[in-house]
């Protein structure tokens, strides 16, 4: 069991595979997959967010993602792609791998907002 967060975020990253861009945008376009910002309200406010992305918290998302939850929001379902992204990584690896012990199967982990954004990603002011 990791003991500090430089272990945690090692077995995140080791468990929670990364996307880039095009492979994202890809899915987005499908419409297939749920994009969560993890950052928090500050960070949305300051630069915007992927276009379509539902701003869940880092400390908010395990009650947003349990279906058994009453703070469950419906966007989150275990047979759907997710997509999590933060400022730089690291929160949405942990993220990741929350929404995988959650039972979620298929979780990417995109990075960092400003990679996507300065990558012509679409995006949206909050």
């Amino acid at each position: 069991m990791p003991t500090s967060i430089k272990e945690m975020l090692a077995a995140a990253n080791a468990s929670v595979s990364k996307i880039d861009r095009d492979e994202a945008m890809a899915l987005i376009k499908d419409k297939k997959a749920l994009v969560v910002d993890v950052r928090d309200l500050p960070e949305l406010q300051a630069s915007g967010k992927v276009a379509g992305a539902v701003h869940v918290s880092r400390g908010m998302l395990e009650f947003r993602a349990d279906p058994d939850s009453p703070y469950h929001n419906p966007e989150f379902s275990r047979d759907r792609p997710v997509i999590v992204y933060c400022a730089s990584g690291g929160r949405s690896a942990l993220a990741g791998k929350v929404l995988q012990d959650l039972g979620y199967q298929n979780v990417r982990n995109l990075g960092a907002f400003k990679e996507w954004a300065e990558k012509g990603g679409p995006v949206e002011k909050v």
